[in-house]
């Protein structure tokens, strides 16, 4: 497989030599990382030029690299340790690709340029399957995908707050849920739970799990 694989990491840099920010070979699996402007072109292009079909996207998963390497926590929230991160941008969304008749995988990593507003082209003119996806992106992460067609929160209830997968996300919530039987609804309310904080793996003391 690992001549496989570099025969497609070489027609990669050949198809997309001025559209492949970095390209990676890592534990037999190659990622790829485009920008944004240029991803739905080269989504089309993976999909259907012959020595690549993609015809099918499995996944997309948001990632954010707020603090990426640290293991300093505080209120159940990692921080920033003030190491240094390879990634200038907080937010992307990672695309898993299976090209069955290659019987290849590929995954495309594409960063929203804005932190504070991220944004990236919806991909479901291309992979009709990115409809939920991207809706679970949008959910967890706030990743907003200009051009889909009903991009509502999939996991979290309608009257949810922030976004749970993002690093400032306290574990505990912003608000907890509960039926009132007096005035027989459901009901939101401050949390009640106390914040806890996760101990980072390499500070435990030995036999940490049997406690």
């Amino acid at each position: 497989m690992s001549d496989e694989l570099n025969m497609l990491g070489e027609s990669l840099k050949e198809v997309f030599s001025d559209k492949v920010v970095s390209l990676e070979n890592k534990l037999g699996e190659l990622t790829l990382v485009v920008g944004s402007s240029d991803m739905l072109g080269v989504f089309t292009q993976l999909r259907d030029e012959s020595k690549f079909h993609f015809e099918q996207l499995i996944d997309i998963c948001g990632i954010d690299y707020s603090s990426y390497g640290s293991d300093v926590c505080e209120g159940g929230a990692y921080l920033d340790n003030g190491s240094p991160n390879q990634f200038k941008q907080r937010f992307a969304a990672v695309y898993h690709l299976l090209s069955v008749e290659h019987n290849m995988r590929l995954r495309v990593r594409v960063f929203a340029p804005d932190d504070a507003m991220p944004t990236l082209n919806s991909a479901i003119e291309i992979w009709p399957s990115a409809n939920w996806f991207e809706r679970e992106a949008f959910d967890l992460y706030g990743i907003i995908f200009l051009g889909h067609p009903d991009l509502r929160r999939l996991l979290t209830d309608y009257g949810f707050v922030g976004n749970p997968f993002r690093k400032d996300f306290p574990l505990s919530g912003n608000v907890e849920m509960r039926y009132d039987a007096e005035q027989r609804r459901v009901i939101y309310q401050p949390v009640t739970v106390e914040p806890r904080e996760i101990t980072p793996r390499i500070v435990r003391e030995e036999k940490y799990s049997r406690h």
